[in-house]
């Protein structure tokens, strides 16, 4: 399904999002972690500390409160399927929307279809998983997990295709740059660049002073920007050996990072999020702070850029979801939940935002007027 990005977003000129507008999803009995859309319609996907993912079903056509399926997260043991009672920790959907893959504490990535069955289990992992990430083609699934490596799945198979054990400390946090090379990062304060075929890494960033907590490639795969505990976010190019910019302003943790949509008519953007309460919004040519977003009173667990570039959500453990002008760094809405907001994410059409919590509660922000 395409849209026109050019259209502007009707936005409701109030910036308190009233009840009315907002979906409160509840279902979990656990904290919510991870929330993902899918980028062809409006199912959102959840993951939980109860063991089971969930897809909420919140298309126009869906008639009454929003239907969800449950994914359970079992194990074999004796011969039973038993809930694995472990969390649910990274969602990620193919290009496509047709399979969501998630990836849990007990080791292993699973595959589901959209009407919630299990397609795979992938197991090789000893012990948690931290992140995982399907390629733009949707036929290899990547997962960095606590036993210090990274392995590429064939989503078809299901089969390991090859592993990567080249950090020494957890790896925690991996993005594909095309089809077949990736780059992962872990709390040895090494990022890696690999290949698909190749032993050993083709490159290895280096210059973070603590865990890197993230890194993710620009859209067009030329630039890699990373975040750590050291305060800094970090640009790469693989065209040199050392940092393109080395940004510090963060007073406490940079926690994530999201680089905004390609637009030829705005330069390109990364958002960084900080235990300090604050989100900052980089000139990337120019290695530039553009805006400091300071209404968030708690650390800030997440950013998501509408699919335009023009809005930048934020989730903050304050319990709130600010939405905020990427133009001109002024709050255009907020919203405050129930707990601790762990992840936000827009829909494809940039007009809802979803967002997980603490409390176990998931809500939905319809932001047409």
């Amino acid at each position: 399904m395409h849209t026109n990005h050019n259209e502007p977003m009707e936005v409701d000129s109030g910036v308190e999002i009233p009840a009315s507008k907002a979906t409160v999803l509840r279902g979990h009995e656990l904290e919510v972690f991870s929330c993902a859309w899918n980028p062809c319609q409006d199912l959102l996907a959840s993951g939980s500390g109860d063991s089971t993912a969930r897809i909420w079903n919140l298309n126009e056509n869906a008639s009454g409160s929003p239907q969800h399926m449950v994914l359970r997260h079992c194990i074999r043991d004796g011969g039973q399927e038993v809930p694995s009672n472990k969390d649910v920790t990274s969602l990620d959907w193919n290009c496509d929307g047709t399979k969501l893959a998630t990836g849990s504490y007990d080791g292993h990535a699973r595959i589901w279809s959209t009407e919630g069955h299990l397609i795979s289990t992938l197991g090789q992992h000893k012990g948690p998983i931290f992140a995982l990430k399907w390629n733009k083609k949707g036929n290899y699934i990547l997962s960095a997990g606590v036993d210090k490596t990274t392995i590429i799945w064939d989503a078809q198979t299901g089969e390991c295709k090859q592993q990567f054990p080249f950090h020494t400390a957890p790896a925690l946090d991996v993005d594909w740059q095309n089809n077949n090379s990736f780059a992962s990062c872990s709390t040895d304060q090494c990022i890696h660049v690999c290949k698909l075929g190749v032993e050993k890494p083709v490159k290895t960033f280096q210059g973070h002073t603590n865990e890197v907590n993230a890194i993710k490639w620009d859209p067009n795969g030329s630039m890699l920007a990373s975040c750590s505990d050291d305060m800094t976010l970090k640009i790469w190019s693989m065209k040199h050996d050392t940092w393109v910019h080395d940004l510090k302003a963060h007073l406490k943790e940079i926690y994530t990072i999201k680089w905004s949509p390609c637009n030829p008519n705005t330069s390109l953007m990364l958002a960084s999020a900080s235990f300090d309460s604050t989100v900052r919004l980089w000139e990337v040519e120019r290695g530039l702070c553009i805006h400091t977003l300071t209404r968030h009173q708690e650390p800030v667990y997440s950013v998501a850029f509408s699919p335009d570039g023009k809005y930048l959500a934020s989730g903050s453990f304050d319990k709130c979801v600010h939405i905020w002008s990427t133009q001109t760094g002024s709050l255009v809405h907020s919203y405050r939940g129930t707990g601790g907001i762990f992840e936000v994410c827009w829909n494809h059409r940039g007009d809802k935002v979803g967002a997980s919590a603490s409390d176990g509660s998931v809500c939905v922000l319809d932001l047409r007027k």
